[in-house]
């Protein structure tokens, strides 16, 4: 384990941290969910491993669950949500060119983080 995050969410793991993709385990706690926000520097892709997400992608909900996959673009405004009462988990690779948590512009966020 390269790193583990606690966030107000719930926490990630960074298992690769590579020049060109970043690999997390991610976990969200019931009833919580990530800010609405975009990158502009990579593009993820998340596959569901535990429970039933639902994601906003660019104004879209979309209800994803168990070895489900969604492609998040480069730039795509996007939002994980545990609307559920079990703990959502997935893994995300992300491709591009950066990979800082300093890429996360922040449009909405429940728990009144920073906007980068």
């Amino acid at each position: 384990m390269l790193e583990i995050g606690e966030r107000p969410w719930g926490k990630y793991f960074v298992l690769a941290d590579e020049p060109h993709y970043k690999l997390k385990r991610i976990e969200v706690n019931p009833g919580q969910r990530l800010s609405y926000q975009y990158h502009h520097k990579r593009q993820e892709q998340w596959t569901i491993i535990e429970g039933n997400a639902t994601i906003v992608l660019d104004g879209e909900e979309i209800s994803l669950a168990y070895g489900e996959s969604i492609f998040i673009p480069q730039g795509a405004k996007h939002r994980m949500m545990n609307l559920t009462e079990k703990p959502v988990v997935f893994i995300e690779v992300q491709t591009g060119t950066y990979f800082g948590e300093d890429d996360i512009v922040r449009l909405e966020d429940d728990y009144s983080r920073a906007k980068f």
